[in-house]
């Protein structure tokens, strides 16, 4: 039988475990602070934040929510990254992306204090992780580790193939299964769009993880008996329901459970895990800049 890994249940699990770690800042004064900044007047992205403040509220984290006009000047967001960087109540700043095109994204990452850049994507922050001494995971890739340890799989010597290659889930996650650590051990092929026979590889892997943003382009032929699947994937399609469209992820999921001895669905899989690792790291610098230790689940 296919176990289904569910990652609200686990995201759960890691917010009740934060509660220690917030009583003993609280203890020494110290309440964190997760400043979200959002410009766009995207649907999903302001819905995406209000869930980030709602999952503050819930564990003691103090959230501040700031908006901009998406027509602004880009260096009234940059301005405002750097009023965050220098207060001291803010332990955490994440700007949502995207940004409207005449705001430059890298500018935007590299501002932000890599003490405080919860997402983990600061360059520094990069190399950090790369070299094996993080300061912080980022959130997806740090949440589907914390979902194959609750699954019980076991990552060393296993062969994982990671569809997609993007800075925020593809590359770190890779990074991640590579390093000589808990959670890592692994050997890692990376595919993407220029990847010839993606079948090929796939069928070869212990682990397929798939974050490549296309809609079921894994499908269970493409997949070996006992495989695990994690998909990230989130992407919305026309369908006969009263919304009009439904929810799937980059793996065609009924072919693929039939395959797989462990899955993740969509929705409800690696999204909780997200937006929990946020609050993870956002603790975790709240402790490291008040020098109290913490502990972390």
């Amino acid at each position: 039988m296919t176990d289904i890994i569910d990652g609200n249940a686990v995201a759960e699990d890691v917010r009740a475990g934060l509660t220690d770690a917030i009583d003993a800042l609280s203890e020494a004064g110290v309440t964190p602070g997760l400043a979200t900044v959002l410009m766009s007047d995207d649907p999903a992205s302001q819905t995406y934040v209000s869930m980030k403040q709602r999952d503050c509220e819930e564990v003691g984290i103090e959230a501040l929510d700031y908006e901009l006009d998406p027509d602004a000047p880009a260096e009234e967001l940059y301005e405002l990254v750097d009023d965050l960087n220098a207060d001291d109540s803010v332990h955490g700043v994440l700007v949502q992306m995207p940004l409207p095109d005449h705001v430059d994204e890298r500018e935007v990452l590299r501002r932000i204090d890599p003490a405080k850049d919860v997402d983990g994507f600061h360059p520094e922050n990069v190399g950090r992780l790369v070299a094996g001494n993080p300061r912080f995971k980022p959130c997806t890739p740090h949440g589907i580790q914390k979902l194959l340890q609750s699954a019980d799989v076991d990552t060393e010597g296993k062969d994982v193939v990671v569809v997609g290659r993007s800075n925020i889930v593809g590359k770190p996650m890779a990074n991640l299964l590579v390093q000589k650590a808990e959670g890592g051990n692994a050997t890692v092929t990376v595919c993407h769009s220029r990847t010839e026979d993606l079948a090929a590889k796939t069928k070869q892997a212990d682990i397929v993880i798939a974050a490549c943003g296309v809609p079921e382009l894994v499908t269970g032929e493409m997949l070996s008996a006992g495989v695990v699947v994690v998909d990230v994937g989130i992407n919305r399609v026309d369908a006969d329901t009263e919304k009009g469209y439904e929810l799937v992820g980059d793996v065609e999921y009924d072919s693929a459970e039939e395959k797989a001895s462990a899955i993740t669905p969509v929705p409800g899989g690696v999204g909780p895990m997200t937006r929990a690792m946020l609050l993870w790291n956002t603790v975790k610098s709240a402790g490291e800049a008040a020098d109290v230790d913490v502990d972390l689940p």
